[in-house]
């Protein structure tokens, strides 16, 4: 799991360069920002890992410190959403379609091989999520973008095992599952319905 100071500096580092990458045809962005000590180099800078490293900050119990931190950084992140309305829905549509198709491209691959995909899934489904928290950014217009990715969730729903949550049990209260019923779950080994 990736820790509150690492989801932290993450939105931190984004910020310093967020209003370049919004207004840039860009999807992935670099950032020079270093992780905390002991954990993962940070990913490219994009709207859907700053709207999931947001999520998972807030769904999380904070020390009075960290709580202040935060809410900071949210706030910041608001402005943004607020003042660069359009180019922040421009972005969120790009990035839509981007990680539409890497789910589907991990969901054909676990179709194609589930051995060596099926365990992959507890950090696949970090693209789903990511799908969540970006079209809630945009109206989705697109009737092919909308089709595709009710198919993506209909083969997954009769492919997934229902479970516990499947991630850190201290992200679980902001992800509820009424909406992320896809982190609820295990993928089965032996499901013969094809996309």
């Amino acid at each position: 799991m990736k820790s509150v100071e690492y989801d932290l500096r993450y939105i931190q580092a984004g910020l310093e360069v967020l209003e370049d990458y919004l207004l840039s045809e860009d999807v992935f962005w670099p950032m020079g920002a270093k992780p905390p000590l002991g954990e993962p180099d940070f990913p490219q800078l994009t709207l859907g890992g700053m709207l999931l490293a947001r999520a998972r900050l807030v769904s999380q119990h904070l020390y009075p410190g960290q709580q202040e931190q935060v809410q900071r950084a949210v706030s910041s992140l608001d402005r943004y959403r607020t003042k660069w309305r359009v180019a922040w829905e421009k972005k969120a549509r790009q990035c839509f379609q981007v990680r539409q198709r890497m789910w589907g491209d991990y969901l054909r691959d676990y179709q194609e091989n589930q051995p060596d995909n099926a365990d992959r899934y507890a950090y696949e489904v970090r693209l789903r999520v990511m799908l969540e928290l970006l079209r809630s950014e945009y109206n989705i217009e697109n009737k092919a973008e909308v089709e595709l990715i009710m198919a993506l969730d209909g083969y997954l729903k009769s492919a997934l095992v229902p479970d516990g949550f499947i991630w850190e049990p201290e992200l679980e209260a902001g992800f509820p599952p009424g909406v992320y019923w896809f982190l609820y779950g295990k993928l089965l080994l032996s499901t013969g319905k094809r996309l």
